[in-house]
């Protein structure tokens, strides 16, 4: 495992590993308020989609302390926080299964009952547990489709800082590596807030895995260069027809996949997958602050007056993915019946 955590619970308290400030300062945040880890998750202090899902389960322990203290009306505080944590990002699935799982178990209990603290955070933990089983089986399943002496592009980050200590799509190549495997990874520096060039390339370096980083653009000439053998990436919500939501530009790296007949490949578990959801279109796209856009390390780069359009994801159509590679193994096309029958496996 990783000598660092995106999430950490020690002694009954959470603890962040803060990756704006990656790869300059390795800093963890004690969290110990409902606004704190509102503020955490909003702020992509902590990020990815299964990490978010974690934070959020020992938030709601945080949160459930919190209100204690405060001797409000705990029922009605309680379904407001829920609603706040779930408004932070509000693509991801994992954030909002998260945080309704530990909303069942307050919804059932004694609200004085002093076991109530006990089980959420059992709970909490085993979300935790859950997340790392599923991304090692994810790893498992993934590293068989990666041959020896690959060049494997990602995008985004998918690692252990996405996760609860291994990874997804950054997963597979990192168990590929461990089985001996010489992988080579483009890693594109992902615009706006570059989770590319400043996270896993700060894993992959941890890790030893030899890799090069590429501006975003430059993806579709190495793949006409022939540079290029697979695309890995993760995913943040996953509808029942294979429509997938991720991280921005993730629908141009499948278009240009296709076009040039490599193989797309989505790692995710299952907790991404929305039952709820037929296609894609019914997905709810984050529009984050054009700052982000505009401004670098907190210089303007655009006249003043300037406008940014600040989608966090897009929609990669079904269609143009070649398999999802999850903790039940790796599904091929057609899609949509074999999506459905993972349900029964949660």
């Amino acid at each position: 495992m990783e000598d660092f955590k995106a999430v950490d619970w020690k002694e009954g308290k959470l603890y962040i590993l803060d990756q704006t400030l990656l790869p300059e300062r390795e800093v963890y945040l004690e969290i110990n308020t409902t606004a704190e880890i509102c503020e955490a998750i909003s702020s992509l202090r902590v990020r990815g989609a299964p990490a978010i899902g974690v934070a959020a389960a020992f938030g709601m322990v945080v949160a459930v302390r919190e209100l204690c203290r405060k001797k409000s009306n705990f029922r009605e505080s309680i379904e407001k926080v829920a609603e706040n944590l779930v408004a932070t990002r509000p693509t991801a699935i994992n954030l909002r299964k998260a945080v309704w799982r530990m909303m069942e178990i307050i919804r059932i209990k004694d609200v004085e009952s002093k076991e109530l603290l006990d089980e959420l955070e059992k709970e909490a933990r085993k979300i935790y547990q859950e997340n790392l089983e599923s991304d090692l089986k994810i790893a498992e399943y993934g590293a068989a489709l990666l041959e020896s002496g690959e060049t494997v592009l990602t995008h985004c980050n998918t690692g252990a800082l996405a996760t609860a200590g291994y990874g997804t799509a950054l997963g597979v190549i990192k168990k590929a590596f461990e089985q001996g495997k010489k992988i080579k990874v483009f890693v594109d520096e992902t615009r706006p807030l570059l989770q590319g060039s400043r996270l896993t390339a700060w894993e992959l370096e941890k890790i030893g895995i030899q890799y090069e980083i590429i501006v975003d653009s430059a993806a579709g000439f190495l793949m006409f260069q022939k540079e290029v053998d697979k695309i890995i990436v993760g995913a943040d919500r996953i509808t029942l027809n294979g429509d997938t939501a991720n991280k921005i530009g993730t629908h141009s790296l499948a278009v240009l996949a296709f076009h040039y007949r490599l193989p797309f490949y989505v790692a995710a578990p299952l907790t991404t997958f929305d039952f709820d959801l037929y296609q894609g279109e019914e997905i709810p796209i984050e529009k984050r602050q054009p700052s982000e856009v505009i401004e670098l390390a907190g210089r303007t780069l655009a006249p003043p007056a300037a406008r940014a359009y600040n989608l966090a994801f897009d929609i990669t159509p079904a269609s143009f993915i070649s398999a999802f590679i999850t903790e039940k193994g790796v599904i091929f096309p057609p899609f949509k019946d074999q999506i459905a029958c993972l349900k029964e496996e949660i």
